[in-house]
């Protein structure tokens, strides 16, 4: 159960975070320099607000710092980003899911992707702890 609320707090956070940026990236930045320029203005506020998420949630909901716990953490929370991406693109933006994928493959989408995987694995970059040998 931990996990699962470790997850979704951390996912709450970034979306959060996202949501207040995209429109920043989309409406204001976009049309000036472009979407590629846009997303890397993005991404390093992105990366710190991962950053200190992935930090605090474990300890918040009390979740153990082994590599499985922190690994289904992230994975779960990327879940539910994908889920919560989806949802918005189509019903906020009206982009069908087969856009959203093509948008991958473009140099903004690898930008993305990045930071997808960046979000996924942070919690176990950040917090994983060896156990100590006896």
């Amino acid at each position: 159960m931990r996990v699962a609320a470790a997850a979704a707090l951390y996912f709450a956070i970034i979306f959060g975070a996202g949501f207040l940026l995209g429109p920043i990236r989309v409406l204001l930045l976009e049309p000036r320099v472009g979407t590629t320029i846009s997303v890397l203005c993005e991404a390093p506020v992105l990366l710190i607000a991962m950053v200190m998420a992935a930090r605090r949630v474990p300890g918040w909901v009390g979740l153990s710092s082994g590599l499985g716990a922190l690994s289904a953490m992230g994975v779960g929370a990327l879940a539910l980003q994908q889920v919560a991406d989806f949802a918005v693109g189509i019903g906020l933006r009206g982009i069908t899911p087969g856009e959203q994928l093509h948008y991958l493959a473009t140099p903004g989408g690898l930008i993305h992707a990045a930071l997808l995987l960046a979000f996924a694995a942070m919690p176990a970059l950040i917090n994983f702890r060896r156990p100590k040998a006896r």
